[in-house]
């Protein structure tokens, strides 16, 4: 693959599934920085990834798949580190986050706010569920079996039924 190609079919990837990216990202760092700083080494890897796509899979599996594990290594990290800032501490002059999103549903945000309170898988799974992929896509993208996926979804569903009945006592 030439230097050209690669650029070229980098461009396309970023520019159709950028909001996969930013779904991963938002579920799983919760202020700006931290952010875009996921949101880069996600791009980093996607980069990096585009001679080794074999095809034996669709780019928006492949893109999903990249994210995860970046973002589920970049949370280890940062928990390892102990790194961490308020949305009011932080000044990033052109954020990429926020120009594809200026006004947010309260719904959404609340979603986000209770998939980010569960675990790495559970929290894929979720993001996963939202963009209908299958079991089966599932369990090859996050690593367990399809009856595991299952059994995880139902668990969350369960999990915000509950949660909405509390919050907005329906």
């Amino acid at each position: 693959m030439t230097e050209k190609e690669h650029k070229h079919i980098f461009e396309i990837w970023l520019k159709q599934y950028k909001g996969v990216i930013f779904k991963v990202v938002r579920a799983y760092a919760f202020n700006i920085m931290d952010q875009e700083d996921l949101f880069q080494e996600i791009v980093i890897q996607v980069w990096h990834s585009v001679p080794a796509f074999r095809q034996e899979s669709a780019v928006t599996t492949w893109i999903y798949r990249i994210a995860l594990n970046i973002a589920i290594k970049w949370v280890r990290k940062e928990r390892k580190h102990n790194q961490t800032q308020t949305l009011d501490q932080t000044n990033i002059s052109e954020p990429v986050l926020l120009e594809n999103n200026p006004k947010t549903d309260e719904r959404l945000d609340w979603l986000y706010e209770q998939i980010s309170r569960l675990d790495a898988i559970d929290r894929s799974l979720a993001l996963l569920l939202l963009d209908d992929f299958s079991y089966k896509e599932m369990a090859g993208i996050v690593g367990i079996t399809e009856s595991n996926v299952g059994v995880r979804i139902n668990r969350i569903k369960k999990q915000l039924i509950t949660k909405v009945k509390n919050d907005y006592g329906l």
